[in-house]
């Protein structure tokens, strides 16, 4: 990963228009592509970002970073304040504790309680961005993305927004929609998902464990 903590003014041009004027900044660049720019505060969430995969051009004041989508993110560079690499090697990924962990194994065998017709290709899909919980076809033949949390909240809402955002380049998938399914969902993250045309379930752990089928899918 390299990290740079710089003065510098953002634009980008995609789907709309946008901009952040000039201000100090850290900007973090995965190895996979990914980009990522944060101000020092607002939590975990960037103010602007590019998931992979993406090409990066790099200038001694500009980076410039395209993705397949004609999106472009323009960073101007003004002064450098800090600028380093460091190898993270490989990551174990999430471990999930025992009740979202089990309502993953319980859904991918029963997926028909998240929606009526819907069946499982594979848990845990891996994208450039991480492994999506329940990757399902519906009774028309579409592909839906599915995650998964104990409590649905917005962060959880953006997780699959940006496992969208990679599945949507895969053109050997089709056209793929996503439903958000948790215990309970806050009306915030119920409004951003549908914003985003993404559909929301709620699912009674103790209910479907009742259900729990003789044999459980593992993949």
């Amino acid at each position: 990963m390299r990290v740079l903590i710089a003065s510098c003014s953002v634009t980008y041009e995609g789907r709309l228009g946008a901009s952040l004027p000039r201000a100090t900044r850290l900007i973090m660049i995965k190895a996979d592509g990914c980009l990522a720019i944060h101000s020092d505060g607002g939590a975990y969430k960037p103010l602007n970002w590019m998931n992979a995969p993406n090409t990066i051009e790099e200038s001694r004041d500009r980076i410039i970073v395209r993705n397949p989508k004609n999106e472009t993110l323009t960073i101007d560079i003004f002064e450098v304040l800090t600028d380093f690499s460091h190898e993270m090697g490989d990551d174990p990924g999430l471990s999930k504790d025992g009740v979202e962990a089990d309502l993953q194994i319980l859904l991918a065998a029963m997926p028909e309680s998240i929606e009526p017709g819907l069946t499982l290709i594979r848990r845990e899909y891996p994208t450039a961005v991480g492994p999506v919980d329940l990757l399902c076809r519906d009774a028309s033949g579409q592909t839906v993305a599915v995650e998964i949390k104990r409590r649905g909240e917005i962060d959880g809402v953006e997780q699959l927004t940006r496992y969208l955002d990679c599945l949507h380049a895969d053109t050997a998938l089709g056209k793929v929609r996503g439903i958000f399914v948790a215990q309970s969902i806050k009306p915030q993250a119920r409004v951003l998902a549908e914003s985003r045309d993404i559909g929301w379930c709620e699912v009674d752990y103790d209910a479907l464990r009742g259900k729990r089928p003789d044999e459980l899918k593992l993949f």
